[in-house]
């Protein structure tokens, strides 16, 4: 079998941390040409994947008829402008979130990509993280019993941003960087879509940093969820049922924590419960050889790989950023308006 082609369109921060190595790692996959219009980025991945051409225009990139696809990660505010480029040349997409800053832009991305007949999958790479796979697992086996209520926490200690970070219209702030990641996640942990949204978004140390989020799912389950770029590092579900309660914390946690009802049986079950962890986590050896490191990338670049090569649909798709990113529209019309919102007039599902 030959190896797939692919072309990296954008190398700057995420690209030079994961997507270089993560692509030059997956097998039959060969990184054939990246794109960067700054010179130092530029040099610096060629400096990582020197068999790929270097170019410092994606038109180039995306005129060579060898390549079969290709993976965006350029600053938010051009995500939707190549990926239609990409489209209109024939390759397969794997496109960093969010899909655009704007939902009139995703539905030009989602209407390219219905003629096009080409895989579009959205960089929501969180799905492959085996503790939200054991999460769902859980949650859809029924051993929490009734679902009652979840808070999740979404934050990043502060840091200097790049100026397009800092500007909601360049595709800035908190709520397409962090939380629709986690608006993704609660459509994949509970199976539901969100009904209405009701935030509360500030400024600290660049525009909408910090933002609050209450969203209530059709079947009625409340989120109420917290994000920020300016506190700690910190990525964490509680998801509340009436046979207990299950804890997902992607930074500290070894495993998927259930905590029963009572302080009683808690306890108990505590210390055998760490003891498991230790013995059977699926990241052990990530947290303690390589604790910066989120396995989850890959497995989501192998996941597009596969689909691309047996001509199959890939999930997460741009639907799914759609609908990800309509609900950042309507948490900001909220904030502005100071009323619960309704998904209904921002999700068309005859798009």
């Amino acid at each position: 079998m030959s190896s797939l082609k692919l072309g990296l369109i954008g190398c700057g921060r995420i690209a030079q941390l994961v997507h270089i190595n993560a692509l030059r790692q997956l097998p039959d996959v060969e990184l054939a040409a990246v794109a960067e219009c700054d010179p130092k980025r530029r040099e610096e991945a060629s400096r990582r994947a020197p068999k790929a051409i270097a170019l410092a225009s994606y038109d180039e990139l995306l005129s060579m008829p060898e390549l079969d696809a290709v993976v965006i990660c350029l600053p938010n505010n051009l995500h939707a402008e190549a990926a239609v480029a990409a489209m209109e040349h024939g390759k397969h997409v794997y496109l960093e979130k969010p899909i655009a800053t704007r939902l009139d832009e995703a539905k030009n991305v989602l209407a390219t990509w219905k003629r096009s007949n080409l895989v579009g999958m959205l960089g929501f790479n969180y799905r492959f993280n085996a503790f939200y796979q054991s999460a769902r697992q859980h949650i859809q086996s029924g051993r929490l019993d009734e679902l009652l209520c979840v808070r999740s926490v979404f934050s990043a200690a502060a840091r200097t941003l790049p100026s397009w970070k800092q500007d909601r219209q360049k595709g800035g702030g908190v709520l397409l960087d962090l939380a629709s990641h986690h608006i993704d996640l609660v459509r994949f942990l509970f199976g539901e879509e969100i009904k209405e949204v009701f935030a509360r978004i500030w400024s600290m140390n660049s525009e909408d940093d910090n933002a609050m989020l209450q969203t209530r799912l059709v079947n009625g389950l409340l989120v109420q969820s917290f994000f920020s770029l300016s506190s700690v590092e910190e990525d964490r579900f509680e998801i509340y049922g009436q046979a207990g309660k299950l804890t997902v914390d992607r930074y500290l946690s070894l495993d998927v924590g259930i905590t029963d009802p009572t302080a009683e049986l808690a306890r108990l079950k505590w210390l055998g419960h760490k003891l498991r962890s230790l013995l059977h986590s699926p990241y052990l050896k990530e947290k303690i050889f390589a604790p910066g490191s989120e396995p989850s990338y890959r497995a989501a670049l192998a996941h597009f790989a596969t689909a691309v090569r047996m001509d199959k649909h890939a999930s997460p798709d741009f639907w799914d950023g759609y609908k990800s990113l309509a609900v950042i529209e309507a948490a900001e019309e909220s904030a502005k308006t100071k009323r619960v919102v309704s998904l209904v007039d921002f999700v068309k599902e005859d798009l």
